[in-house]
C-alpha cells in the first residue's frame, strides 16, 4: 500500500466501552500496524446530553490493557489536535456555512412541534414522513429554500432556532464502494435531508465526523455495521466538499449467542459474562458492570478472541499473538455477516493462554491469592503445585479449588465417592497402606511408588481398590494430580495424618 495509512477509532464518551467497540479498535489498530500506518483515537463528545465524565479515561485505560494504544490522540501527540470534538466546535460552524454558501445545504425553521404534526399527519394517511426533496420546497416547511434571504436573515437576528440542514441530490444512483462489502448502489430519493448542525450550536455526527477525519487525514475508515446507513451522506459530504474521501469498511455485528441480534449488557448479565473490557461502576447508580480483566482473563487471550468475531486468517491456525495477528490481518478476509459470539470459546482462548504461560508466570499470579487465603509458602513449592494443576485450570482463579488439599487437610470426603469406593475391608487396607508409609525413610516419589504399589501387588488386589480411596483420604473427592506427588508435596506425615483422619471418619 503506497498511500500513507492513517485510521482512527471515534467513540463517543456515553458509558463503558461494548467489545464491539473495541474489535473495531483492535481492527483499525492491525490495520495500521500491517501497513506501518498511524492509529488515532478521537473523542466524539457532541451529543452532550448523553456525556459521562469517566468513560473517557475508560476508554484510554481499555485500550492500554488489550495492549493496542493509539499513536494520537487526546493528550498524545497531538498532531491535528485537539482530539476531542467539543473542544473543536467552532470550526464546525465555518464548514456548515461553506455547504449553505456552495448550494449543498440550508437553514430549517421548522420546531419539532410542527415536525411532529407532519408525522402524525402522514401517518394517519398511512404514510411516513421523510424530509427530502420530496416536500422541501412545497412550502408547508419553513427553510431558506422556500424562503427569501431577508426573512431568513430576519429569523436569525431575531434568535429563532433553526437546524442546518444537507440538500440530498434528486433522482441519483449513487454508486458506493465498500473494502468488504464490495459495490452498493443507493437511490438518493430515499434519503433524507439530514441534519448537519443543531440548534444548540453543536454539529451532528455526520458533519464533524466527515471535518474531522478530512482534516486529520484518515486514509481508511473501518466502523461498525450499523454507520452503513450513513455511507450515502458521508460520501455525498465529501463530494459537497470536494474533498477526496477514504476508504470505507464496514465491520459485520457481533451477535448474541443464539445467534439473533446484536450483542448487549443484556445477554452477558442473562448467561453470566462480561461485554466490557474492564469493570466499570455506573458513577450515578453505582451499579458496577463486570470486565474481562476482573474475571480473569488475560489481555492477549481477549484479544486473541475478538479477532477471530468476523475475520478468519484463512488456516486452521486460531492461536494468534499479536504480532501474528498483525502480520495475518487482511479485510479481505472479514465476513459481510455477523458473528456469533460464544461465551465458551472464549474460555477456550483463555484456558490455551494459561497453557503457553511459564510456571514461573503463573506462580507470580498465584502466590497473591494465597496471600488473601493466609497461606504462606515458598515459591519453589507453589510453582511446583502450579506445575502439578494448571492443565486443569482455565483462569489463574481456579489454582486455589485445584490445589487448596496441597496447603489444608480436607474438611469433609466427597459422599457419592465414599459411597463408590470405600468399601468394608477398605479401612482395614488403609491401615496396612499407614504401616507401609510409616516404614518408608527416603520419602521420594520413586522410592513411595516402588513400595506401596509393591505391596498392593503382593497382596494380589487391584490397584483401584488401595489408590482411589488414598486419593479420597489425601483430597477429600477422586480429582487432581498424579497421588505420589500429592504424597511426597505434602510430606509423609500429613499423608499419615489424612489416611488416618480418613479411616476415623468413614468406618
Amino acid at each position: 500500500m503506497t498511500e500513507n495509512v492513517r485510521v482512527r477509532f471515534a467513540p463517543s464518551p456515553t458509558g463503558p466501552l461494548h467489545i464491539g467497540g473495541v474489535r473495531t479498535a483492535l481492527f483499525n489498530y492491525l490495520f495500521a500496524k500491517k501497513h506501518n500506518g498511524t492509529f488515532v483515537l478521537r473523542i466524539e463528545d457532541t451529543d452532550q446530553t448523553r456525556y459521562v465524565a469517566n468513560a473517557e479515561q475508560y476508554i484510554i485505560d481499555s485500550l492500554e490493557w488489550c495492549n493496542i494504544p493509539f499513536d494520537e490522540g487526546p493528550g498524545k501527540n497531538e498532531k491535528f489536535g485537539p482530539y476531542r470534538q467539543s473542544e473543536r466546535k467552532d470550526l464546525y460552524k465555518k464548514y456548515a456555512d461553506q455547504l449553505i454558501e456552495s448550494g449543498w445545504a440550508y437553514y430549517a425553521f421548522d420546531t419539532a412541534e410542527e415536525l411532529d404534526a407532519h408525522r402524525k399527519d402522514h401517518e394517519e394517511k398511512g404514510k411516513t414522513f421523510i424530509y427530502n426533496w420530496h416536500n422541501r420546497e412545497k412550502g408547508r416547511l419553513v427553510n431558506s429554500l422556500v424562503l427569501s434571504k431577508e426573512e431568513v436573515a430576519a429569523k436569525i437576528s431575531a434568535g429563532e432556532k433553526y437546524v442546518i440542514r444537507f440538500k440530498t441530490p434528486q433522482d441519483e444512483t449513487l454508486i458506493l464502494q465498500d473494502e468488504i462489502r464490495g459495490t452498493i448502489k443507493v437511490e438518493t430519493n430515499t434519503l433524507d435531508d439530514k441534519v448537519l448542525f443543531k440548534s444548540d450550536g453543536m454539529p451532528t455526527y455526520h458533519l464533524a465526523n466527515i471535518v474531522d477525519d478530512h482534516l486529520m487525514e484518515i486514509s481508511h475508515v473501518i466502523r461498525g455495521e450499523e454507520w452503513l446507513p450513513s455511507l450515502p451522506l458521508h460520501e455525498l459530504l465529501y463530494r459537497a466538499f470536494d474533498w477526496k474521501a477514504p476508504k470505507f469498511a464496514h465491520l459485520p455485528l457481533i451477535l448474541k449467542p443464539v445467534g439473533k441480534g446484536k450483542l448487549s449488557k443484556r445477554d452477558g448479565d442473562k448467561l453470566g459474562f462480561p461485554v466490557f473490557p474492564l469493570e466499570y461502576t455506573n458513577e450515578q447508580t453505582g451499579d458496577v458492570s463486570r470486565g474481562y480483566k476482573e474475571d480473569g482473563y488475560f489481555a492477549d487471550a481477549f484479544i486473541n478472541m475478538l479477532a477471530f468475531l468476523g475475520w478468519n486468517p484463512g488456516t486452521e491456525q486460531e492461536i494468534f499473538s499479536l504480532e501474528e495477528l498483525t502480520e495475518a490481518f487482511d479485510l479481505a478476509r472479514v465476513s459481510k455477516s455477523g458473528a456469533k459470539f460464544s461465551p465458551d470459546k472464549t474460555k477456550w482462548f483463555n484456558q490455551q493462554y494459561l497453557q503457553q504461560k511459564s510456571n514461573e508466570e503463573l506462580t507470580a499470579l498465584f502466590l497473591p491469592i494465597l496471600e488473601e487465603k493466609g497461606i504462606t509458602t515458598d515459591k519453589d513449592k507453589a510453582e511446583k503445585i502450579v506445575s502439578l494443576i494448571k492443565e486443569r485450570a482455565t483462569f489463574v482463579a481456579d489454582f486455589w479449588e485445584l490445589s487448596s488439599f496441597f496447603f489444608k487437610n480436607p474438611s469433609e470426603h466427597d459422599a457419592k465417592a465414599v459411597k463408590k469406593q470405600w468399601k468394608d475391608t477398605t479401612s482395614e487396607l488403609m491401615q496396612e497402606l499407614v504401616e507401609v508409609i510409616s516404614k518408608i525413610e527416603d520419602f521420594s516419589i520413586e522410592n513411595a511408588q516402588t513400595e506401596i504399589k509393591g505391596w498392593i501387588t503382593s497382596k494380589e488386589i487391584g490397584f483401584g481398590k488401595v489408590m482411589q480411596p488414598l486419593r479420597l483420604s489425601l483430597v477429600g473427592k477422586l480429582a487432581g494430580p498424579d497421588l505420589f506427588d500429592i504424597m511426597t508435596m505434602i510430606g509423609k506425615e500429613t499423608t499419615i495424618t489424612r489416611i488416618q483422619n480418613a479411616i476415623n471418619e468413614l468406618s
